[in-house]
């Protein structure tokens, strides 16, 4: 659009000067001026392109029929692609020429040729107004943009430097926390399994073995679960898969080797998920039997999964029970990052009193 804009405006511009007194003194006819104005437009509207063509229709028109708008805008894109100082001079001294030969030609031609273009005062004029402005115009605007663009360059640089940072603070951190967690909850965890496997060895009872067993497994198991944790936070791709639905029966396995009744049923029509839905699946019953285990006082629990159209629905609930559960530490902040794992793949979970006096846990999780 703007280079039409320019072709029709220095179509128009070239029009006066082609069609008045300087043109007319010319002595060539009408339907030639007005193709030199043609011309004049047609190299306009390819200077944003490339310039020197107009500068080229704009020296013979300026010098031979006093035409100067196609000089003037040769002029402006000349100055914003110039890059180096003599190339500039090059130019000045070029438009020097050109202005000393429509001086020439204005006083051999005479007339309003001479007195416009030809006495010193008239052709210092129009020299600084058709080539010397322009010229300054185009560097400035030139100039200008370079400083933008610097500055935008700086600004992205910046932005980058401080993403950078940020991130490896984030890496500090996370190699920070993974220390911590390994020094502190990896020793204690290793400790209680050791201890676990001491209490089978020299169990006075198979009950007591069994029972020892299962401890030494679970904190077995707590351990590997550690290291996917630390692995994630230092980055660590080498980890072993996370479980999924299909390892379900095992976790609800172990519940039941703790004393407590885990039935568990499926509704609707099964079908393969999201590796992330299975997780978060997995995980939301996982958190739940630990309630139970927690508060639920060993409470008969029902663990069901529905497949509803897009959906898949996990329901853990258990029953009221008159025996209060152990006093296992803090509890709450498993429910809280639950429901925000739950909502990372955009589902919603639901936890709080069954309607006969159990506790009940449900998500619904896009599938």
């Amino acid at each position: 659009m703007l280079r039409v804009l320019l072709g029709v405006a220095t179509f128009a511009l070239s029009l006066g000067p082609a069609t008045g007194q300087l043109g007319v003194a010319s002595g060539l006819p009408l339907p030639v001026l007005l193709a030199i104005a043609g011309v004049a437009a047609v190299a306009a509207w390819h200077a944003p392109r490339a310039w020197w063509p107009l500068a080229v229709v704009g020296a013979a028109a300026y010098a031979g029929l006093g035409i100067w708008p196609p000089i003037m805008l040769a002029s402006y894109y000349a100055g914003t692609t110039l890059r180096r100082g003599r190339d500039v001079a090059a130019y000045l001294g070029a438009g020097a020429l050109v202005v000393a030969l429509s001086v020439a030609v204005g006083r051999a031609v005479g007339g309003a040729r001479e007195l416009v273009l030809a006495t010193p005062v008239n052709a210092v004029f129009m020299a600084v107004l058709t080539i010397v402005v322009p010229l300054l115009a185009g560097l400035w605007i030139r100039a200008r943009a370079e400083v933008l663009a610097a500055a935008r360059e700086r600004a992205e640089r910046l932005e980058q430097e401080q993403v950078i940072r940020a991130e490896q603070a984030r890496a500090h951190e996370r190699a920070r926390i993974a220390r911590e967690m390994h020094d502190v909850v990896a020793h204690r965890v290793s400790l209680m399994v050791l201890h676990a496997g001491a209490l089978e060895m020299r169990a006075p009872d198979d009950g007591t073995a069994q029972a020892a067993a299962l401890i030494g497994g679970i904190g077995r198991e707590a351990l590997a679960n550690l290291r996917d944790v630390l692995g994630v936070l230092r980055h660590d791709t080498s980890r072993d898969p996370q479980p999924t639905l299909a390892d379900l029966d095992r976790l609800l396995e172990q519940s039941r080797e703790l004393g407590i009744e885990v039935t568990r049923s499926d509704e609707g029509e099964a079908r393969p998920l999201r590796d992330a839905v299975e997780r978060t699946a997995y995980r939301v019953v996982q958190e739940a039997l630990t309630n139970v285990h927690k508060h639920g006082g060993g409470a008969p629990t029902a663990v069901t999964l529905r497949f509803q159209g897009d959906d898949l629905e996990i329901e853990v609930r258990n029953a009221p029970s008159a025996a209060p559960g152990p006093e296992l530490g803090p509890s709450g902040w498993g429910l809280v990052g639950l429901r925000e794992r739950v909502e990372l793949v955009g589902g919603t979970l639901a936890a709080g009193a069954a309607p006969d006096g159990g506790f009940r846990v449900r998500a619904r999780i896009p599938a």
